[in-house]
């Protein structure tokens, strides 16, 4: 990329990286407990490690939101490239069964009892990491089976494995006890929460790169965009594009779930949102859309955490620090916005 091309990128990208800033500028002082900003900005400044507010601050919402930046970046991204790679506006991170075979591994897990800590990550994360890669692998194998495998092949494999890890999902439900069966379910709510660090010091080796080999992929999914042939006679490698985007981003998802569970909305929402504000060029939607996605579960992060104490001030109850579940939370989002992207385009459809 010429000196000019990255000028042109940078400014395209820099109020999607100004409005990041500010958001991650502000979490520290967004909260139930009274640590506001200004409060948690001089906790750091003073270096003041073993006060409370730099505690609530530095050492709990911080993480959390270098969490909610590294999932939404990741989810958002994914499903960007799923739906250009499988030319359906409705696909998202999780349309090849990545979801469903996490969830299928961490449920049994929780039946089986393996619910410890190992180097300080989940026993049930790595039960869900297995599951997506299990997953995964299953789906390559029966496209490869396939006369050629191309996106819509592994679109289709990937959804009928899916149905059948929803399936066993359900089998092995009705085996489990309540305790089991209620951890699975807030498990399926998606989470943010952190110890220490040590997650995110597991979700970058993965995530890292994967979203680096998805951003070079612009070019030629600019012209995979207009046509698969044309791509084809312009020196794109269509099979090689379609098979490392979609396994590409299968990893980095498969990644995010197993830490923070299936988190939906973000990659489905967040392309189109993005396609409306800085057009379909693939390098700049594909940066913009990993910056909006981060910027998009930060907030909703921030409404799990406000909206219940919001509630209990006009229900005239005692302020709960109960937080909503993260998926919870972007589906209350999401729906509304995706809803009204589908009545924007129906009313520009008939203009």
């Amino acid at each position: 990329m010429t000196s000019r091309n990255t000028a042109w990128l940078i400014v395209r990208l820099l109020p999607w990286v100004g409005i990041l800033s500010l958001v991650i500028l502000i979490s520290p002082g967004i909260g139930t407990q009274d640590v506001g900003v200004a409060a948690a900005w001089r906790a750091w400044f003073a270096g003041d490690t073993n006060s409370a507010v730099y505690d609530i601050a530095w050492g709990i919402r911080f993480p959390r939101t270098l969490k909610a930046l590294v999932a939404g970046a990741t989810l958002a991204l994914a499903g960007a490239v799923f739906q250009t790679l499988f030319r359906n506006p409705l696909a998202t991170p999780y349309t090849m069964g990545i979801a469903s075979g996490a969830s299928l591994g961490a449920l049994i897990a929780y039946q089986v009892d393996w619910v410890h800590s190992f180097a300080g990550l989940s026993t049930v994360s790595f039960a869900a990491f297995i599951g997506a890669l299990a997953v995964l692998a299953l789906v390559l194998l029966l496209a490869r089976s396939a006369a050629r495998i191309s996106g819509q092949t592994l679109l289709l494999a990937g959804v009928t494995i899916g149905f059948f890890c929803s399936g066993m999902m359900i089998f092995v439900t009705s085996l489990a006890d309540v305790t089991q069966t209620y951890l699975t379910v807030r498990w399926m709510m998606g989470s943010l929460d952190t110890y220490g660090g040590v997650e995110l010091s597991a979700l970058l080796p993965i995530v890292a790169p994967a979203c680096v080999v998805l951003l070079l992929l612009a070019r030629g999914l600019n012209q995979y965009a207009v046509d698969a042939e044309i791509a084809a006679t312009r020196g794109v490698n269509v099979v090689r594009l379609e098979i490392t985007g979609i396994v590409v981003a299968s990893l980095a998802v498969a990644a995010v779930v197993s830490m923070c569970g299936p988190i939906g909305f973000v990659g489905l929402v967040i392309p189109h949102l993005t396609r409306l504000a800085s057009g379909s060029d693939h390098r700049v939607l594909l940066p913009a859309t990993a910056l909006l996605g981060a910027v998009f579960l930060i907030a909703c992060d921030f409404l799990s955490t406000l909206l219940p104490v919001a509630y209990g001030a006009l229900a005239g109850r005692e302020v709960t620090t109960a937080r909503l579940p993260i998926g919870v939370m972007t589906a209350l989002v999401g729906t509304p916005v995706f809803l009204g992207l589908l009545c924007a385009r129906r009313r520009g459809d008939r203009t």
